[in-house]
């Protein structure tokens, strides 16, 4: 099991991981599975491995590089976060009016470039995908999308 603990402390000594991710990492290290059970449990009663602290960590730094709430929500998905979990952190970390604010302000950022390259019609379609794949709800991004596209005239 020290191979094992060691193995864990040198991967969360770059960054945290969910306690998916670290199994994951773990099982490919070939560590059979009672070990990374027992590793796994050491280490959240250590206070290392903490999966609240780690998306609610990860919801910030997310925001933070303007990210939307969906795809901050399927990243943690796909690190194994639970749905409580990954509810709580971006309930408490995720203010929809910061939210549409950063969209705006991306928006307004991207569209000028967009319609030099392309042209007004397909900036539309550009924008619009560009803002639903950083992660924002379809109704607000048609919102700032006809809001900036009518600013921009």
């Amino acid at each position: 099991m020290s191979d094992c603990y060691a193995a864990a402390l040198r991967i969360l000594k770059y960054r945290f991981n969910s306690t998916a991710e670290l199994r994951r990492k773990l099982r490919a290290k070939q560590f059979d599975k009672q070990t990374i059970e027992e590793t796994l449990a050491r280490l959240r009663d250590e206070k290392w491995l903490d999966d609240e602290r780690y998306a609610a960590a990860y919801v910030r730094s997310r925001v933070s590089k303007n990210k939307g709430r969906l795809r901050i929500r399927r990243e943690l998905m796909g690190a194994g976060v639970d749905d409580d979990t990954i509810d709580a952190a971006v309930g408490a970390n995720v203010n929809a009016e910061d939210e549409r604010e950063r969209a705006a302000v991306m928006a307004r950022k991207r569209l000028p470039v967009l319609i030099r390259r392309y042209g007004k019609d397909a900036a539309r379609n550009k924008l619009t995908a560009y803002l639903l794949k950083q992660g924002y709800d379809a109704a607000l991004v048609r919102e700032i999308v006809k809001e900036t596209l009518v600013a921009n005239n």
